[in-house]
């Protein structure tokens, strides 16, 4: 066969017609069924236990690399430790600083929206809700005069 020549026309008697693929029903909104392979609760409480045990074994690493006793003063007390067990305690001093910074910025924001509940609240007993953006009468630039309610 060439690239001139035409297929012979066939009755379609020896061949069988193909079937259409029925296609998959469309998942209505609200009602699909979530995958068995989604995370779980279980699965990353897993997958942390054994994120911290990998952090405990680079830690336990680190300290008996680290071995060498250092002098440490904190607050007016004085002592050995290991280097690493030093170095170890000052990392953990710096996050809970870090802990407590968060937490207090989250005492301030818990605040303040607690003082905008309270005022959305009153607001709404009282009736004088006010709209969030109040539309702006539309005025005629050829008019000098503010728009009158």
């Amino acid at each position: 066969m060439t690239d001139t020549e035409e297929p012979a026309a066939t009755d379609g008697a020896d061949q069988p017609t193909p079937q259409p693929v029925p296609a998959e029903p469309e998942a209505k909104p609200g009602t699909s069924k979530p995958s068995p392979l989604a995370p779980t609760r279980t699965s990353g409480y897993w997958a942390s236990v054994v994120v911290g045990l990998l952090v405990l074994l680079v830690l336990l690493v680190f300290i008996l690399e680290n071995g060498q006793t250092a002098r440490v003063t904190f607050f007016g007390v004085h002592g050995h430790l290991p280097q690493g067990v030093a170095l170890l305690f000052a990392a953990v001093i710096g996050g809970l600083f870090v802990v407590l910074a968060g937490a207090a910025r989250i005492l301030q924001l818990r605040s303040r929206m607690q003082g905008q509940l309270l005022a959305h609240r009153r607001g709404h007993k009282r009736g004088k809700a006010k709209p969030r953006h109040e539309p702006h009468a539309p005025t005629d630039p050829a008019s000098d005069s503010p728009p009158s309610d």
